[in-house]
């Protein structure tokens, strides 16, 4: 048979006590029971812990030894129990996030700073990469919750959708077609090209509405792959060529007149929350969820296209 911990409270209860009765008293059990848990003690291990001594007990050699790691023991134990506590009152813990860059880099860090003003004491640890590696991440075990700009099959996981966002055709000011009609294939076939790598959401989004309108992508002039927005961002406002990106991404630099939008229709398309579904959901997770849940679709208002 085992120590329990029930067995070590009552056997520092009789040790500091040196009294059988008055430990039964503070822990509100009978006398039989706490002499009970005492002998299985002594007869489980073969040692004496108490001097019986008329009607007095006093600890001996071996008892004053085993109380001390007793009490360490119990420490532990309370120290668990405090650990869970707080976890369970979002007092301490932590939060892994993957996300694709367009939601890690502007839809997400408002969102993880909100979180953290109201629970300080919850780590949020973030993960950037593009849509695959972040659902590989969750599917793996490797961080908590993902989120992504790309539709997810993955029987695994559960996907759901948590936002809006609207990719549009930037290209430098002073570059921009004349005419502000829309743009046909002609018209993009004659631009030269900026597109995120390859496994990135926008890439394989702004690649499907090509197709839909009947342009093939390995038509266009591509003369360079970048792994981040911010890279192609940059490239494009030093006049590199066009490229498609999140409204988000560009928002200040169509604001500024850096850039400007294209008159190309690209669809509206929609963050996820990828969470796996056979894995247990703390209570930090939890109130993250409900913050996502409640945070206002990111869909913004259209830019007049050139």
């Amino acid at each position: 048979m085992t120590l329990t911990l029930e067995q070590l409270r009552i056997f520092v209860a009789v040790a500091e006590r040196e009294h059988v009765t008055q430990a039964a008293r503070a822990l509100n059990l009978t006398q039989s029971a706490v002499s009970a848990a005492v002998s299985a003690i002594e007869a489980r291990h073969g040692v004496k812990l108490f001097d019986r001594v008329g009607r007095r007990i006093e600890l001996t050699e071996g008892g004053r030894t085993f109380l001390t790691e007793a009490r360490a023991v119990l420490a532990r134990a309370a120290a668990a129990e405090t650990v869970l506590s707080d976890l369970a009152g979002l007092k301490r813990g932590a939060v892994t996030l993957a996300a694709s860059q367009t939601v890690a880099s502007y839809w997400l860090p408002p969102l993880m700073a909100r979180y953290r003003a109201e629970f300080p004491g919850i780590a949020l640890r973030l993960t950037i990469g593009n849509t695959e590696s972040v659902a590989a991440m969750v599917r793996e075990g490797e961080v908590d919750l993902g989120f992504v700009e790309g539709e997810v099959e993955d029987p695994t996981l559960e996907v759901k959708p948590v936002a809006d966002d609207q990719l549009i055709v930037v290209t430098a000011a002073a570059h921009a077609p004349r005419r502000r009609v829309p743009l046909d294939a002609a018209d993009m076939k004659a631009l030269r090209w900026v597109f995120r790598e390859r496994g990135s959401a926008t890439r394989s989004i702004f690649e499907a509405a090509l197709a839909r309108h009947g342009i093939e992508p390995a038509s266009l002039d591509v003369i360079l792959e970048l792994p981040s927005n911010e890279a192609v961002r940059a490239a494009v406002e030093h006049g590199a060529g066009a490229a498609a990106l999140s409204r988000l991404a560009v928002a200040d630099a169509l604001a500024s007149g850096a850039l400007v939008a294209l008159n190309f229709a690209l669809p509206m398309r929609q963050f996820y929350l990828l969470r796996h579904r056979e894995r247990w959901v703390s209570q930090a997770e939890r109130e993250l969820l409900k913050m996502v849940a409640n945070k206002p679709s990111q869909a913004t208002r259209r830019t007049r296209p050139a």
